[in-house]
This record gives structure tokens, sequence and C-alpha cells, in this order.
């Protein structure tokens, strides 16, 4: 097997967002498993890596990478509001709440703040 570089974990970043984006997850974790194992430290691939498990519905582990990015980016809207809607598609809704406040106040998106039932506008 060839030496791992990082322009190859670059190639293999951007394979995976493209995999994911084509709705091949479970393609995307596989790039995704190499270049974290190269590269543990970061948090952009642990975050493509778990928007990969939330669309393969494995949803354990995307709940356990999405808190990893969060303990390393607290202040990381998406982060707080994937988290969210992990926790609400594993039918443990009451621990969503928190998370889509924190994404709400932390981005003002019109999404993060209908998911955290605040309102817009007047």
């Amino acid at each position: 097997m060839p030496e791992r570089t990082p322009e190859t974990d670059v190639i293999d970043f951007r394979a995976a967002e493209h995999l994911l984006a084509a709705r091949d997850p479970r393609g995307a974790i596989k790039l995704l498993d190499s270049v974290i194992a190269a590269h543990p430290e970061n948090t952009a691939a642990r975050l493509l890596r778990a928007r990969a498990f939330f669309a393969a519905a494995q949803l354990r582990a995307a709940e356990l990478e999405f808190e990893l990015v969060l303990e390393r980016e607290p202040d990381n809207a998406f982060a707080h509001f994937a988290l969210a809607r992990t926790f609400e598609r594993s039918g443990r809704s009451e621990r969503s709440g928190r998370h889509f406040r924190l994404a709400a106040a932390l981005d003002p998106r019109p999404e993060y703040l209908e998911a955290a039932r605040f309102r817009t506008g007047n």
C-alpha cells in the first residue's frame, strides 16, 4: 500500500465531500477513516465524518463524532444543530433542545431559530 501523504489526505477529504453530496455516506466514511487515522486532530474531517454517519443512519457514531467536535469547538453552531438533529432522529428529543438553543444563540440562521422555537421577524 502506498504511503499516505498530506496531498493524499486532502484528495481523500475532497473525494469524501463529493461522495457525501452524491449520497454515498458509507463511501465517504471509508475515505475519512484513513484521513482521521493520519490526522486525529482534524476537526473538519471529523465533522464531515459525523455528517456521513448521520446520513448513513449510524446515529450513535454520529453523536460521538459531533460531541468530539464540540469538545474542540464549543462555539460550532452547525455541530450543535446537527447533534440536536441526531438526538431527535434517535428518539431522544429531550436532549435536543439545549443544542438547538445553543446553535441559534451562536448563529441566528432561520433554520436554527425555528428549530430552537425562537420567532423571527417582529
